[in-house]
């Protein structure tokens, strides 16, 4: 009887691949385990066991499996399901899935290892130099890499000189698979058995350690550290304590005096008092809590409309304690590693070490932990907080899924596939286990706000500040008629620097929003009007102060600030719009007096980048922190009295049909940032255009009036909600290429949609990492089935990629651009 699986290899084909396996094999496998599998004609991948069947490949002979990596699924049934989901719904396949889900850890990867053919005798004139060089090195070392061989030969494509050294017989290949994850392993000592009757101790005090008092006190301190901590001794520890050398220590075991021995550890621990109570809810926050109750009897899914400081968090916190007293798991998303740091603090000042944090600033190795916690249910990974990869966990019994600021669009993956929305996923996720999705945010985005208006979810809203605290006044500047009367500092309006200087003497602090980083996007010639181009993209580069470095903020190109123009070797060089960066400057200028600092994506690259910036507001080192985007979200300070937004035409007339309802969002968002606790905070937005709808709703906080205006535009203009959209992209490097083939692609997609095909048409920003690019929309009417579209663009994809010339032309299909 011959038996077979089916694995999913981390790669992006279609199908699975069948692989031959013993009985004995047979009884052992399960769907989710881990396998090392041959695949071409040399490499090794880690494949996962999706099914074990008796049914033998039609097309092409099963090869044997290398070898089994796991005792118990490392999978769950389903996670199965859900992936295949994600791969179905979002057009691309469950290997991506695979490869974006697990750690990078779990997936063992071959390396090809050169050694030396000792057989035969080679003779040095028969080798060409690089070869030579090769062969040389492998004289010296035993074996090599290819990666090796790159840095000895200093070229990327070593392979052509693999081949002839193969063909000459002078090498051996052979693939090695390493294991990539190492258990973290704590040293600890105890005092060896020999020593441990009373009678061996004294001898050992009184004569053998007498000549050796250092070793004699290390002895003494184990035994008090063991007597007050009742616990094992760690070896780090016991140096510390006794003042003394690892040395030390050292020779006491080699003496046969201690023992050592190791405890596997996680790399991320709580240490924390977990004693707070939650909070007594107010009577606003009651019926909210009792209304998403009731909601989830008739509906799954519910939308929190709650305004910003109206005490969302603590409602999560109640509905968390009611899953955990059902013994269920809860995943609370966030669309921003920044929100973890504060929110991790408090969840665990209620919840102690039953919080697991999981998101891309995390090592391999802490991924690794965090999933195997999941994995076996743990006490420590009860409610998993996490942005959006947390949703590609192995839950085994999730009861509640909370989405905050679920408008965000953060949440959606862009690049690589599959570019899932993490919202939508988390709530498929949920259905899975009959769990129940709680939405959350103070300007829900309008596809979430229609569904709970047409009932596909429930409803919920909270419309009054914690505490009573009034929402803040909103004000528009218009800097048109400032600039007019001479009344501009730099970039900053004399009623905004007023303002600040108010706050700051009341001993409140301030941030300042822009949203653009750098110093100043375009850098320009006075003379002949040029503007330092990126090489790699159509962008001009944007200049960064506190290098002196012109950036390419799509490839990361960077060049040395030019002292005089490329083109007429005028020095007359002038920056215009401004950045983060200059906001920064001019505020440090305007109050040298106080602590300023700034929170981008430049500032915040380390593992801890956000933790010191949140932390250093929080304890009232920074007077004025400047920020982009990465402010408006969710983040609690207390003593933020204003808010000013630097420019808000920049955002409103942005080329996408969601740049009006994303401008509401972020400027409501941020405004949400003032005066959190007690006295009603300020929010001052400077603009050409105060008339603006969008910039009337945001200073009356009038949600529902800018739903009901956009909602109108994309009835109009057939956009999402009313409409699906699907949007495919044709990159590559050739023009012409992009041109034809897009030409080709969209000429076949009106054959089968009509009228709501839009496009090609090339972006705004058309060439990107020396790619072009060329984008086609697929509208999807609401009776129109999707699997079936969905299907007929597939077909003519395959039609597309089967064309000789145009296999080269890469397409990315993004279902739900937004």
């Amino acid at each position: 009887m011959n038996y077979f699986i089916n694995v999913i290899l981390p790669i992006p084909l279609e199908q699975s691949f069948t692989y031959a396996i013993t009985q004995a094999e047979a009884e052992f496998l399960k769907p989710g385990m881990r396998v090392s599998v041959p695949f071409g004609k040399r490499k090794i991948y880690t494949g996962l066991v999706e099914s074990v069947h008796q049914v033998a490949p039609l097309v092409y002979e099963a090869k044997q499996i290398h070898q089994i990596l796991d005792e118990t699924p490392l999978v769950t049934a389903i996670q199965l399901k859900h992936w295949q989901w994600i791969a179905t719904y979002y057009m691309c396949t469950i290997g991506e899935v695979m490869r974006a889900a697990l750690p990078s850890a779990f997936i063992l990867e071959s390396e090809t290892v050169i050694s030396r053919n000792t057989d035969i005798k080679i003779n040095d004139e028969d080798l060409k130099d690089d070869e030579f060089i090769v062969y040389e090195a492998l004289h010296h070392q035993s074996s090599l890499k290819i990666q090796d061989l790159m840095a000895i030969l200093d070229k990327k494509n070593v392979l052509p000189i693999i081949k002839r050294l193969l063909e000459k017989e002078v090498i051996h290949v052979q693939e090695e698979i390493y294991e990539k994850y190492k258990p973290k392993l704590v040293r600890y000592v105890k005092l060896s058995n020999a020593h441990s009757s009373e009678e061996a101790l004294q001898d050992l005090l009184n004569n053998t350690l007498t000549r050796a008092p250092k070793q004699r006190d290390v002895v003494m301190t184990l035994f008090s550290i063991s007597a007050k901590t009742k616990q094992p001794v760690k070896v780090s520890e016991l140096i510390s304590e006794s003042n003394t050398s690892s040395a030390i220590i050292k020779a006491l075991i080699d003496k046969g005096v201690l023992e050592e021995y190791h405890i596997q550890t996680d790399r991320v621990q709580y240490d924390g008092e977990d004693d707070s109570t939650s909070k007594q809810l107010n009577n606003y926050q009651e019926t909210a809590l009792n209304n998403i109750i009731q909601s989830f009897e008739k509906q799954n899914i519910t939308l929190l409309h709650g305004v910003t400081s109206s005490g969302k968090t603590e409602l999560y916190v109640k509905l968390i304690e009611t899953q955990l007293s059902q013994g269920n798991q809860v995943l609370y998303l966030l669309p921003e590693i920044a929100l973890t740091t504060q929110l991790v603090e408090r969840l665990q000042n209620y919840f102690g070490e039953k919080v697991a944090v999981f998101h891309s600033k995390y090592s391999s190795h802490e991924r690794v932990e965090v999933w195997n916690n999941v994995l076996h249910n743990s006490s420590k990974a009860q409610i998993i907080l996490g942005a959006r990869s947390s949703v590609l966990l192995p839950f085994q019994n999730l009861g509640l899924v909370i989405v905050d600021e679920e408008h965000e669009s953060s949440y959606k993956q862009f690049d690589p596939a599959p570019r899932y929305h993490a919202r939508d996923t988390a709530i498929v996720l949920a259905s899975l286990f009959k769990a129940k999705t709680l939405l959350g945010s103070a300007t829900p985005s309008l596809e979430s706000y229609y569904n709970a208006q047409q009932g596909k979810y429930g409803l919920a809203t909270l419309k009054h500040r914690y505490n009573n605290v009034l929402m803040p006044d909103i004000e528009l500047i218009d800097i048109k008629d400032k600039h007019k009367r001479k009344r501009m500092t730099g970039h900053f309006s004399d009623r905004l620097i007023l303002e600040m200087q108010e706050t700051l003497k009341a001993g409140h602090q301030v941030i300042l929003f822009q949203n653009r980083r750098g110093f100043s996007p375009i850098v320009e010639c006075n003379t002949c009007g040029h503007s330092p181009q990126c090489p790699n993209c159509d962008v001009s580069l944007t200049y960064h102060q506190y290098k002196n470095q012109l950036r390419c903020h799509y490839c990361g190109y960077n060049s040395a600030m030019h002292k005089t123009c490329e083109v007429c070797k005028s020095v007359e060089l002038d920056s215009k719009g401004f950045g983060t960066e200059q906001v920064e400057q001019e505020a440090k200028l305007l109050f040298p007096d106080h602590n300023v600092a700034r929170m981008d994506l430049d500032t915040t690259r380390g593992k801890y980048g956000y933790e010191k910036i949140i932390t250093a507001l929080e304890q009232g080192e920074i007077d004025i922190l400047v920020g982009t985007q990465m402010l408006t979200k969710g983040l609690d300070f207390r003593n933020v009295k204003l808010v000013g937004v630097m420019n808000a035409d920049n955002m409103l007339n942005f080329p996408d049909f969601r740049a009006h309802e994303r401008s509401y969002q972020l400027m409501a968002q941020v405004s949400g940032r003032a005066g959190r606790t007690k006295e009603r905070g300020k929010v001052l937005i400077q603009t050409y255009n105060p008339f603006h709808r969008i910039l009337q709703q945001v200073s009356t906080n009038d949600y529902e009036q800018m739903y009901v205006e956009q909602m109108d535009d994309r009835h109009t203009f057939k956009y999402p909600p009313i409409y699906r959209m699907i949007k495919i992209t044709l990159k590559h490097k050739n023009y012409q290429k992009v041109n034809v083939g897009a030409d080709w692609y969209a000429k076949s997609l009106r054959t089968v949609f009509k009228t709501h095909v839009l496009g090609p048409e090339f972006p705004p920003v058309a060439r990107i990492r020396n790619q072009y690019l060329k984008h086609i929309l697929v509208k999807i009417p609401q009776k129109q089935s999707l699997t079936k579209t969905k299907e007929a663009i597939i077909k003519i994809n395959n039609s597309f990629l089967s064309i000789k010339d145009f296999r080269a032309v890469r397409v990315i299909l993004n279902v739900d651009n937004y």
